[in-house]
């Protein structure tokens, strides 16, 4: 039998009564105490948000009807198609035919505003138009989630331990400032806002007026959207003289520990770009192999970190890194992708996590994603054993560490 929205909205304590009880007394009785816990728990809210400014009557209008949590919201903190899906499967729908052709359009209409923002911020048009295209489809679709709904529904389960009560403090003190009101200030399930995503709290810290209307508007200001995410890059570092990565062909027999070091360097040991463009002579970078050998291979600079910065999921920052060089007209990326036969899943990815913790060769969370840090772990693997360190968490590499056949 399927719940009704009715019953879903009760929450979990519904969720743990028997069928027989969904539509007696007890259900009834779960259902209040719910509401009541979560009364409780946003009335809690209310000396920290005086503390921040936040009046009485914003505080009332931001919760006006907000009553229950989202069961919608908490359903959704259990999966996250960037770090659930492998690189090429995520690329297929970041970086389509169609957003690039609706991109490169969207360039031509707001050109004189890339122009003024690319030379105030430092941060490259292609950049910002692919962060916009990734995040809402170039503002097509920033979200229909009342934010403050799921921010309260995600705090009151201390998702993320205390996080989200943060972010819904800094919600509260945007609706506060007056840049929204609550029935306009929508977004994603998990609070992020607009048509670029940002959190609240990012968003007091970054988001920018460039329109001069006098609201920091990222839900329908193409404008403000765009400075605000060049504000934001340039805040986390942004170097406008290098690129984000360049995807190169790997000569023979090439030393694949020697994997991070000035590009022109990468240059004289052979390394060339497969679009034919030379590679820098200066600038710091380091090999990726998402995919593993006779993949695609990148050298990514700090730049490529700076994305991460704003979402952490390698294939997010692959994805906007190659959109941005496609809509500025690069070709395709020039290599295969191995397909699925040696990915690891998330549980294959938590269990090479354990597995290389208990090698002593990976210190942090068995969480499933496939990071920097899980890369560094194999890398060092791999050069222990004497196999090719391509730092590509396989199949194969699980099997080897287990000792299987």
């Amino acid at each position: 039998m399927r719940l009704t929205r009715g019953a879903a909205a009760a929450g979990v304590l519904a969720l743990a009564m028997p069928v027989s009880a969904w539509c007696g007394p007890a259900y009834a009785q779960a259902g209040e105490a719910r509401s009541a816990a979560f009364a409780a728990f946003i009335e809690a809210l209310r000396p920290d948000a005086r503390a921040r400014g936040v009046s009485d009557a914003t505080f009332a209008a931001a919760f006006r009807g907000v009553t229950q949590p989202d069961p919608d919201v908490l359903a959704r903190t259990r999966r996250q198609g960037e770090f659930a899906r492998p690189v090429w499967d995520y690329l297929v729908g970041a970086v389509s035919q169609g957003r690039i052709a609706r991109g490169r359009a969207r360039a031509g209409q707001r050109a004189a505003i890339l122009d003024r923002i690319e030379a105030r911020y430092g941060v490259p048009r292609g950049i910002l138009l692919a962060f916009w295209g990734v995040e809402s489809d170039f503002g097509a679709s920033g979200g229909s989630v009342p934010t403050v709904r799921a921010l309260a529904t995600l705090a009151e389960a201390r998702h993320r331990g205390t996080l989200f009560r943060e972010e819904l403090l800094a919600a509260l003190a945007i609706l506060q400032r007056g840049d929204i009101d609550p029935q306009r200030m929508k977004g994603s399930w998990a609070g992020a806002m607009g048509q670029v995503q940002f959190l609240p709290s990012t968003f007091l810290a970054h988001a920018v007026d460039f329109d001069g209307d006098g609201h920091r508007d990222i839900w329908t200001s193409d404008a403000d959207s765009l400075a605000s995410i060049a504000a934001y890059l340039k805040a986390l570092g942004w170097n406008p003289s290098v690129s984000w990565g360049y995807e190169v062909v790997l000569p023979e027999g090439f030393d694949l520990t020697a994997y991070a070091g000035e590009l022109g360097a990468f240059a004289r040991r052979g390394v060339r770009r497969t679009d034919g463009g030379r590679l820098p002579e200066t600038g710091r970078a380091s090999l990726f192999l998402p995919g593993g050998l006779g993949a695609p291979a990148f050298l990514i600079t700090d730049n490529f970190e700076v994305i991460r910065g704003y979402n952490t999921s390698d294939s997010y920052a692959l994805a906007v890194g190659h959109l941005a060089d496609r809509l500025m007209g690069a070709p395709a990326l020039a290599a295969p992708w191995p397909g699925e036969a040696g990915r690891l899943d998330k549980a294959g990815l938590e269990a090479l996590q354990r597995a290389l913790t208990g090698q002593g060769l990976y210190a942090g969370e068995a969480d499933g994603r496939a990071g920097p840090k899980l890369r560094e772990a194999v890398r060092r693997y791999q050069v222990r054993e004497g196999i090719p360190a391509d730092g590509y968490a396989s199949r194969a590499l699980l099997a080897r560490i287990a000792g299987q056949p």
